[in-house]
């Protein structure tokens, strides 16, 4: 691992003052993205207090045009300080110089660590400087992981991150989602439309980290179960998730099965309730208003000396207990 003495400098170093054009960045700069509000802010700092730590640079010597030489100046660590500085127009910055043939190996190396200290590279940035390392400088994770102080899964895992799609690093980078909610779509790598869907819905309706982790699994396990699953029930599940506006996972087990529908918020609950209680009530046929019953008939005037003889009342029919194959017949049922 690279001394931190070559990064920070150290109160036995000389400072010098140099032109400010004249420090070029570092070429292996990982980090691409700058705050414009907080390099606005440095730069007032540095307008009230000056630079209060020199940048870190290397030097080489130039033959000019006219046979002179001249002193040039490569940053390595500091590019804040820097850019912050030309905003207000600093004429000269402090500087440490480095002396020895710095390769441009050891320059990434030591504008890695320096953000790294700092926390200032963005999730994506890291991966692309230190799968830079890996490809450009041939090192292996291990390696890598040596020099930066990080375990090799810490650098494989965020190197993979740059197998998604450039949206979604992009968000990464704007910070519209976080480097765990990158980690939890890589699952679904092998599956681009699936993560696309699952990306825009997370983005919308700002799911948690722990939430997109536990849909991921679930399409995993789907993707597993699909085959147990017949076209019919496959229907069934689609034209459920389109009429709710949400996931519905119809899970097939042993005896029975499971109905797994989904929810992100007191809102969509309260969506699919309506919902559900709609198709209920489409369901269930109105009830017709009891026809009037007919009056009863006049008795018949009978012919003299002739007795009246009421009619014996007539049993109703017995009726058939219901058989097993009645009882659970669905026709039986109502919601």
């Amino acid at each position: 691992m690279i001394d931190e003495k070559f990064v920070t400098p150290t109160r036995y170093d000389s400072v010098f003052w140099v032109d400010t054009e004249r420090v070029k960045p570092n070429p292996y700069q990982p980090r691409k993205e700058f705050d414009e509000d907080r390099l606005k802010a440095l730069a007032e700092s540095i307008r009230q207090y000056g630079v209060l730590q020199p940048l870190v640079v290397t030097r080489t010597e130039v033959v000019k045009d006219d046979g002179g030489l001249q002193s040039e100046y490569e940053l390595i660590a500091g590019e804040r300080r820097l850019r912050a500085s030309k905003l207000i127009g600093l004429k000269q910055v402090p500087v440490v110089i480095r002396v020895g043939d710095e390769t441009g190996k050891m320059k990434l190396e030591l504008a890695i660590i320096e953000n790294l200290q700092r926390e200032d590279l963005n999730a994506i940035d890291r991966a692309k400087a230190l799968a830079q390392l890996v490809e450009d400088f041939g090192l292996s994770h291990v390696e890598v992981g040596a020099k930066i102080g990080r375990s090799r899964e810490y650098v494989s895992n965020s190197i993979r991150l740059l197998q998604l799609p450039e949206e979604i690093q992009q968000a990464v980078v704007g910070k519209e989602i976080t480097e765990g909610h990158a980690r939890a779509l890589l699952m679904l790598t092998n599956r681009p439309e699936e993560m696309n869907t699952l990306f825009k819905e997370m983005i919308l309706k700002k799911t948690s980290v722990r939430m997109v982790e536990q849909m991921v699994r679930r399409i995993a396990q789907d993707k597993i179960r699909k085959h147990t699953k017949t076209p019919e029930m496959m229907a069934l599940e689609k034209s459920l998730t389109e009429t709710l506006g949400t996931r519905v996972l119809i899970e097939n087990r042993p005896q029975g099965g499971r109905l797994l529908i989904e929810f992100f918020s007191p809102e969509d609950l309260s969506h699919i309730v309506a919902a559900l209680a709609e198709k209920q009530d489409l369901a269930i046929a109105p009830i017709p208003a009891e026809s009037a019953m007919p009056e009863p008939a006049a008795p018949a005037e009978l012919p003299p000396n002739t007795s009246a003889i009421d009619a014996a009342p007539v049993s109703p029919a017995p009726v058939p207990p219901p058989s097993d194959d009645d009882l659970y017949s669905l026709k039986n049922f109502v919601v």
